[in-house]
Parts: C-alpha cells; sequence; structure tokens
C-alpha cells in the first residue's frame, strides 16, 4: 500500500489528472471538515473545498511527493479559509448553529443563559480572524497545538499566544457586557 501510495503522490506532482483525482476522493471530506471548523458555516465551506482542491490541481508541482499529501492540503485549506474570513465583515451574523456549536452549560448552573452563550459567541465573533481561527481550532475544536501550528503556518509557541490572547480579548469583552467570565 505505501508504495501505490508514493506513486499516487509522484504522479500528482507530475500533473497527472487521475491522481489528483484519487486525492481529491480520498482527502475531500478531510479537507472540508478541516475548513468547517474554522469558518462554522456549510455553505462556505463547501464552496471553500472546491476553492482548496483548485489551490492544490494549481500548485502541483510545488508538492514535494517524499512528504505527506494531507498537511500540505491542511495547510492549503487553512489559507483558503482564513482568505475568506478576512473578506467577510468582522460582525458576523450568528447562526443558530454557530450558537449550538458553543459548549452548553451544565444543567446544575442556571446562571448560564441563552442570552450570555448568545452574547459570548458574538465576543468570539469580534475577535480578529487570527486570533479567532487559532482559538476555534486549539480551544473549541481541541486540536492538538503542533497541528494547529502546522495548519497556520506559524510555531506552536505562536498558536499559544494567539489563544491567549483571544480569550484575553473575550474575557474583557464579556466584561464590559457586564458579564464575568
Amino acid at each position: 500500500m505505501p508504495e501505490r501510495a508514493s506513486s499516487v503522490l509522484d504522479l500528482f506532482q507530475q500533473g497527472d489528472l487521475d491522481a489528483f483525482e484519487s486525492l481529491f476522493r480520498t482527502h475531500q471530506r478531510a479537507v472540508y471538515g478541516w475548513i468547517l471548523r474554522i469558518v462554522r458555516d456549510p455553505s462556505a465551506a463547501e464552496d471553500l473545498t472546491v476553492e482548496t482542491f483548485w489551490r492544490i490541481h494549481r500548485a502541483h508541482a510545488r508538492f514535494q511527493s517524499e512528504r505527506s499529501f494531507e498537511p500540505w492540503a491542511r495547510r492549503i485549506a487553512t489559507r483558503a479559509a482564513l482568505d475568506w474570513l478576512r473578506a467577510r465583515r468582522p460582525e458576523v451574523e450568528l447562526t443558530d448553529q454557530v450558537l449550538a456549536d458553543l459548549p452548553s452549560a451544565p444543567a446544575a448552573d442556571p446562571g448560564v443563559t441563552a442570552d450570555i452563550r448568545r452574547r459570548t459567541a458574538q465576543a468570539f465573533a469580534r475577535l480578529p480572524y487570527r486570533l479567532r481561527t487559532a482559538a476555534i481550532l486549539a480551544v473549541v475544536e481541541e486540536q492538538p497545538h503542533k497541528e494547529v501550528a502546522a495548519a497556520l503556518g506559524i510555531t506552536v509557541t505562536a498558536v499559544k499566544l494567539r489563544v491567549f490572547r483571544a480569550l484575553r480579548l473575550l474575557r474583557k469583552d464579556l466584561e464590559r457586557q457586564g458579564i464575568k467570565p
């Protein structure tokens, strides 16, 4: 099996469309899931998955076939998702899906209401996209810092710093709203 994977990657690097199609079928679901974690919008994630594979196809000659395809594809997917986030207005309308994705409060804690969850989601949406992306992947999605760093093209230390800054800004925003985190 590893020999076949290696030959598919070699063929892809050389521009073979069948090899690209094979990689697309194999990795499409994982790329979509990764993008969805970042953008939190299924429709946008579908479009960005197509965009990602278009970018992958155009960059085939730069791929190093001795390396793993998935982290390379994830970096390209992350860039596509970040481009999409940059192009959006900073104040985003929150959908029920985004609100549903927030961790729910324990049943024993009646102090956490739907209003607090909504305002927390709004504060999260106001974060700068770089901080928001790192926080989504590392905190909400619980991805390892090493994977987040590889996808964002930054160091693990930079991921930790972005997450720290994101949480600090969230705390300040919530405190301004009268919510004690």
